[in-house]
């Protein structure tokens, strides 16, 4: 493969009744790299991250009082961060999900209301990105980080390199 272009699937990320949350990235992650049209020597990478924290899925946040919302259902307590992916080619298809626990420390009323106003929250699933402002709130991963920022790197090498369908 010579280059990498990122090619935006519209699909609705609308979770099914009852859907658990690894089969819930799983199935977005396919659909999305369902979505992409790809040539014949062209290896399509899907992906989608989500928070979950008792049992509840935490997508991206409506506004900054529901990103406030998240933050105070994290705040002092763990939680997974679960990316699925699917790797697509003409000769295969591969779906995979990675899970990393994240434990934050207790906030303040004002870091939340500071954090929710700041914007980063907006477009990150769970109302926070690891690798901006809200660094500061996370003590201790277990896991990929990589997979917390939204692509789990090494388990997408791994399925590339053990898996001759995406050896073009």
């Amino acid at each position: 493969m010579a280059f990498v272009r990122e090619v935006p699937a519209n699909i609705d990320e609308t979770p099914l009744s009852g859907e658990r949350p690894r089969d819930y990235v799983e199935r977005l992650a396919r659909e999305k790299a369902e979505a992409v049209d790809a040539k014949t020597d062209q290896v399509v990478l899907g992906a989608d991250t989500t928070v979950v924290i008792d049992g509840m899925i935490l997508g991206k946040p409506s506004s900054p009082a529901d990103a406030a919302r998240m933050l105070r259902l994290l705040s002092g307590r763990s939680h997974d961060v679960i990316t699925g992916i699917c790797l697509r080619s003409s000769r295969g298809q591969i779906v995979d999900a990675s899970i990393t626990r994240v434990w934050f420390a207790a906030l303040s009323e004002g870091e939340i209301e500071a954090y929710a106003a700041s914007g980063e929250p907006m477009d990150k699933a769970g109302a926070y990105g690891i690798q901006g402002l809200a660094s500061k709130f996370v003590e201790r991963i277990d896991g990929c980080y990589f997979n917390v920022m939204g692509l789990p790197i090494a388990l997408v090498f791994k399925h590339l390199r053990a898996n001759p369908a995406f050896v073009l």
